[in-house]
């Protein structure tokens, strides 16, 4: 086996690895949020941005990159890549949250069963990934869940198809983005933060916030949401970047069936037919 080979089977064994650990922390994530139900929707989302831009500034700052950091700002290709996957994920992570605070975590499940079904699309026609034939045949059943999906539910597809395509889109920018998965993190946070920062501002000035209200439960809370927010998805941008799209597609089974079933069995969300056809 030349090197060559040797380091591509090295990246992707690394790939499998990053991957597994994003999917099965997103699987569980919803368990956090619920914590956090006292807060409303768009404060969870700024503290997450806040809390994520603050963890990562300092992973950097000790790993000694923030030139790295320096060099990616400089690059205008780059930098448009990470502005438009910062809108993307930061609208993946409000109706994420949003779905687990008023009893939709099924939905939102359903969003990342679908996912892997754009990221396959994105793969394929952008990027001229090939397909095996098993892997055309997966695709296939999963298109015709899908039609049946939409056929018996109509507007009960928003949020998962809300979900499902920011975070294609998502994945598809960071796996052509020339940076290192923590530093286009930071990027990302970095650009959301005047957002964020404006909005918990704003929410402790008018005494609603955990910090102005000293809610030290739901203050820890929210900054652990940093590390929690940053590892999964700095695992999952790596395993991007050593994945071809399509087999990434297919990992992410892990993470809505855990999503699912603690909707159903932890949260006792109802199912109904039209959700599981």
């Amino acid at each position: 086996m030349s090197p060559t080979s040797e380091e591509t089977a090295a990246a992707r064994s690394q790939g499998y690895v990053f991957a597994l650990v994003a999917y099965g922390s997103w699987g569980v994530v919803p368990l956090f949020w619920k914590l956090m139900a006292k807060m409303g929707a768009l404060e969870i989302l700024a503290h997450r941005v806040l809390w994520s831009l603050v963890f990562l500034a300092i992973t950097l700052f000790v790993q000694r990159r923030v030139g790295a950091v320096w060099q990616a700002l400089r690059q205008p290709k780059t930098m448009r890549l990470l502005v438009v996957s910062s809108a993307l994920i930061a609208l993946n992570w409000g109706v994420f949250i949003w779905a687990v605070m008023v009893g939709r975590l099924v939905d939102a499940s359903l969003g990342y069963f679908i996912n892997p079904l754009a990221n396959v699309a994105l793969g394929v026609l952008l990027l001229k990934e090939r397909l095996r034939r098993l892997q055309w045949i997966g695709v296939g059943l999963g298109a015709l869940g899908l039609a049946v999906m939409f056929f018996s539910r109509g507007n009960g597809l928003v949020v998962p198809l809300s979900l499902a395509t920011t975070f294609a889109l998502y994945g598809l920018c960071r796996k052509i983005a020339p940076v290192d998965s923590f530093v286009g993190l930071f990027i990302e946070t970095l650009v959301c933060a005047p957002f964020a920062i404006g909005y918990i501002a704003i929410h402790e000035s008018r005494g609603l916030g955990v910090f102005g209200n000293v809610q030290v439960g739901l203050m820890v809370l929210a900054m652990l949401a940093g590390p929690i927010t940053a590892v999964p998805l700095a695992s999952f941008a790596a395993a991007a970047r050593r994945l071809p799209l399509s087999t990434l597609g297919f990992f992410q089974y892990l993470a809505p069936t855990l999503q699912f079933l603690t909707a159903v069995l932890v949260f006792g969300e109802h199912v109904d037919h039209g959700r599981l056809g």
